[in-house]
């Protein structure tokens, strides 16, 4: 069951059909030879029933230039004007060739179009109208081929628009999912960091406020040092957020910052080393803000969950890799709350990310606690390609 065609496209026909109306509708208005008999309205009436059948073109072509041929059979006796093209049927061949199925356009090639170029037996049967006749026949097929070519050609473009808009987008989303994991990542080393410095300073501050004011005083300003660090980096992170001017464009943690970060763990009472061995590389940006939220992160576990007495930071150097180490030789304190395990799998996130490695489990001879991640280091030097 074919279905109506849409508005825009009857109202198309409907103007079409109105231009080829007034192009057969000249030669019945012109003067026309004495010796010429004069156009009858039955001429006139039949020629216009061989032009309305285009308002339907777009929904039944083959059938428009059957109706169009059966009327033009019609209009031979009445011995009217002739015409100086074939206007409907050559516009119903052009729709059948841009608009028609596969089936409808080989029966108008083997079938239709060489009854119409047959069509001049019936006048002169000359040898130059056969030959006009196939030429405004054949072109008209050709230019509604070209036309469903071009509306072909057309719709892949668009689609392939529509295709890279969509791939665009979906880009989009998951740099911005893993922007968004990364934002999160910062902001929970840098929390829990902080939260657990200024929790073991605030444990350890009452204890000794009577009998070491001034250590008191020191754990009092540590605590105060830790909170201002942490709302710095949270107001950088905050925005990155808020897409501020300048927001995230704040200096990164670098591998130099971690003798600070050793330092501050160590004054909040836990024992800690940092020991480097090797030949230090060069190292991307961005990989070492990871070694350095890794020892963070390891540290303040050792902080929230450990009762250890040492805690040592390793970072080893060779010529492929950077392996980094934080071992503790404590048990887990009973009287530490059991965390969510973000920290190890943002560990682990940010090792993968770099297309390292991460573990994390008990230590040499399964006392104590141990984090380890590797880092592959990139070629940096012609020297090293021709190793």
């Amino acid at each position: 069951m074919r279905t109506r065609p849409p508005r825009p496209a009857f109202a198309v026909d409907a103007l079409v059909t109105a231009l080829v109306q007034a192009a057969v509708t000249i030669p019945f208005i012109v003067p026309r030879e004495p010796s010429v008999p004069p156009a009858t309205w039955a001429a006139y009436g039949m020629t216009t029933l061989s032009v309305l059948p285009l308002l339907f073109r777009s929904r039944a072509p083959v059938a428009v230039l059957l109706a169009i041929a059966a009327a033009g059979w019609a209009y031979l006796p009445l011995h009217g004007p002739g015409q100086p093209l074939p206007y409907a049927p050559l516009v119903a061949v052009f729709t059948i060739a841009a608009q028609g199925g596969p089936r409808q356009r080989r029966l108008t090639v083997w079938v239709l179009l060489p009854l119409a170029c047959a069509a001049p037996a019936l006048h002169t049967n000359e040898a130059r109208e056969y030959l006009f006749t196939a030429f405004v026949f054949g072109m008209a097929y050709v230019l509604g081929v070209l036309h469903r070519t071009r509306q072909a050609y057309t719709a892949a473009v668009e689609e392939r628009a529509a295709e890279l808009e969509r791939s665009r987008q979906a880009e989009a989303e998951r740099a911005a999912e893993r922007e968004r994991a990364r934002i999160a990542r910062e902001m929970h080393d840098i929390l829990s960091h902080a939260v657990s410095l200024m929790m073991v300073q605030a444990e350890a501050g009452p204890l000794v406020v009577h009998s070491d004011p001034e250590r008191a005083v020191r754990a009092f300003d540590a605590i105060a040092e830790t909170g201002r660090d942490a709302m710095v980096q949270l107001r950088r992170m905050l925005g990155v957020l808020k897409d501020e001017p300048g927001g995230g464009r704040g200096p990164q943690p670098t591998l130099d910052g971690l003798e600070a970060l050793v330092a501050e763990v160590r004054r909040a009472g836990l024992p800690v080393t940092l020991a480097v061995t090797g030949e230090p590389r060069p190292l991307a940006a961005d990989a070492q803000v990871t070694v350095y939220r890794v020892v963070q992160e390891a540290l303040t576990n050792v902080l929230k969950h450990a009762d250890a007495t040492t805690v040592a930071v390793c970072l080893a150097w060779t010529p492929q890799r950077l392996a980094v180490a934080v071992e503790n030789d404590g048990a887990r304190s009973r009287t530490s709350r059991p965390g969510s395990g973000q920290g190890l799998i943002g560990i682990r996130e940010r090792a993968v990310a770099h297309g390292g490695t991460a573990s994390a489990g008990p230590g040499p001879g399964g006392r104590g606690f141990r984090v380890a991640v590797e880092l592959p280091l990139m070629i940096s030097s012609p020297a090293e390609v021709g190793r």
